[in-house]
């Protein structure tokens, strides 16, 4: 049996993403900006793809801008609002478990001159809210912070976030990276006071290579690529019509009867977090039910390394994925384990399970054998 955990990585297309993609590529693969019959329907995949998912968040499709996915959209919130407001000043607050897409973006913005301030976490992932006001100055700019956290799945108080900033630093934007959340949750920026929002398309059974950025029509952001002017000059480049087209379709399907297939997704969680409690020596590092995201489960195994134990699933063709890379220096990757106190001997032996709408709850029973079976020979080798 193929067990495949690591839907928080990637996900595989719905068919109908499949089906939509390849028409785009053998039939209708004109260039969107040409003047003929193909370019005016690949235009047409375009528009189509960008209502659907204006009208998934409730925005104006003038806000959507798409991209080449998530470290794209995050690199352009970031520099595109820090360059285009620097001005107005050049403090910038985010939290120290941030994906590497926002930690690095930041790092090149400290060396232009920017500060960079990162709040820490609690043990359930969240900021303090206490601590965000008291960081907040005359010079904050743009605060960034993830939705969902993509190796423990910590859910951050978006709209309270928003709230602080709102009433301390009306000024300043929010940029937040729902990588992991969107098509997870129902989201409305305008209602919860988000300014700019990144999503990646694969990570909801959508295609690789293409994602968007949602920018609040209020909010003055600069280009990263400049070209032909494609996109209102936002985004020049050619479009991506087969990505955006699969993407449509995918988040057409994710948020059709979305209250199922989210209860679903948790059904999953939930039946992974009792069934996991069998085997011995693990902690699970992630909030029980709804008190955190559907598809992401972290567990530190005590007396074996990730990466061994990630291995030795494979070879049962089950697919997970480590759950830390510890670097002292690297807030953005082993700042989440910390923050939420896992033991430092445990922060090595950690692996992420995710969760996506193809695994059933045979693969569980299944992963959970496995793990019985592999641990205690696993620890007995380390001990020798």
């Amino acid at each position: 049996m193929e067990a495949y955990f690591d839907n928080s990585a990637t996900t595989r297309v719905l068919d109908s993403v499949k089906d939509i993609v390849v028409k785009t590529m053998t039939e209708d693969y004109g260039n969107a900006a040409s003047k003929h019959g193909k370019g005016v329907k690949a235009e047409q995949y375009i528009r189509e793809a960008r209502g659907i998912i204006a009208r998934s968040l409730k925005v104006d499709e003038k806000e959507i801008i798409f991209t080449s996915g998530g470290s794209e959209s995050n690199n352009m919130a970031l520099m595109g609002a820090a360059m285009a407001n620097r001005r107005r000043g050049n403090h910038i607050i985010s939290t120290n478990v941030e994906h590497s897409s926002v930690y690095n973006t930041l790092g090149f913005l400290e060396e232009q001159g920017f500060e960079i301030t990162y709040l820490p976490v609690d043990a359930r992932g969240h900021i303090s809210l206490d601590q965000l006001k008291d960081s907040l100055r005359p010079e904050t700019i743009l605060v960034s912070v993830m939705y969902v956290n993509n190796e423990v799945g910590s859910v951050e108080p978006v709209e309270e976030i928003a709230k602080v900033i709102k009433e301390n630093r009306p000024g300043a934007l929010l940029h937040v990276d729902a990588i992991q959340a969107y098509g997870k949750y129902e989201i409305r920026p305008k209602r919860q006071g988000i300014d700019l929002l990144s999503v990646s398309g694969h990570k909801l059974h959508g295609p690789k290579g293409v994602g968007f950025l949602y920018v609040g029509s209020k909010v003055k952001v600069k280009p990263l690529i400049y070209g032909g002017g494609q996109q209102r000059g936002m985004r020049s480049g050619t479009e991506n019509v087969p990505g955006v087209a699969g993407l449509g379709v995918a988040v057409k399907e994710m948020y059709t009867g979305h209250k199922e297939k989210i209860d679903y997704l948790y059904g999953l969680k939930d039946h992974f977090m009792t069934r996991i409690k069998e085997v011995e020596g693990c902690t699970v590092n992630s909030q029980p039910g709804r008190e955190s995201a559907p598809q992401i489960v972290s567990v530190s195994f005590e007396g074996v390394r990730s990466e061994v134990l990630l291995h030795a699933l494979e070879e049962r063709e089950i697919y997970v994925s480590s759950g830390s890379a510890c670097s002292s220096n690297h807030p953005g990757i082993s700042g989440t384990l910390k923050g939420i106190g896992v033991r430092q001997e445990l922060l090595d032996s950690t692996l992420r399970f995710s969760f996506g709408m193809f695994n059933k709850k045979e693969e569980i029973d299944y992963t959970i054998e496995v793990l019985k079976e592999l641990l205690p020979v696993l620890r007995r080798y380390r001990r020798a």
